[in-house]
């Protein structure tokens, strides 16, 4: 059984970036668990104390994943901020935190026509300074996203079709 974390980068009920995590955990195979980080409910990172129990069960989540997944949106021309605290608190201890050895599945989203690159590029770069194992594939952004939805719910079948062999290659590597 392989277990998944997936890691969203938006907050907002309505992203188009969440819409796409729930459709992508709706599709892995049989024998793949997934479950889903509360990146919401985590404070300001601040190294003058351990974020307390919110922090707690994002680190022991990293540490009992085979795998993480980010699906976030672009913001800024890069990663949104909530998403960078969450990554900044399971960052420690520098080089030895829960991320050390970790292989990671980045895919990004955004309204304009990137897809997010920017932001891909740029999560891409603070994984490995974590020691953690971005996954090697070809990159997963998703542009226009938001006019991929239907009531809520990422629908695009070309855009799920292309990132099925990533996630199985993902899969194999997490196995």
């Amino acid at each position: 059984m392989t277990k998944l974390l997936f890691v969203p980068g938006s907050l907002r009920a309505g992203a188009s970036s969440t819409a796409l995590l729930h459709a992508m955990i709706a599709r892995l195979p049989g024998g793949t668990t997934a479950e889903t980080a509360d990146i919401a409910a985590l404070p300001h990172y601040n190294a003058d104390h351990d974020g307390g129990p919110e922090t707690a069960r994002l680190l022991a989540q990293v540490k009992a994943a085979d795998g993480v997944v980010f699906v976030t949106p672009e913001y800024n021309y890069s990663v949104p901020g909530v998403l960078k605290n969450a990554i900044d608190w399971a960052s420690r201890p520098g080089y030895n935190s829960v991320f050390k050895g970790k292989p990671c599945l980045i895919v990004t989203t955004s309204a304009g026509a990137l897809g997010g690159v920017r932001a891909q590029g740029h999560l891409r770069q603070i994984l490995a300074a974590m020691l953690a194992e971005p996954f090697t594939w070809q990159e997963i952004v998703v542009p226009f996203a938001p006019k991929k939805l239907t009531d809520g719910t990422f629908t695009d079948a070309e855009t799920l079709a292309f990132i099925d062999p990533a996630m199985t290659a993902f899969l194999a590597r997490c196995g």
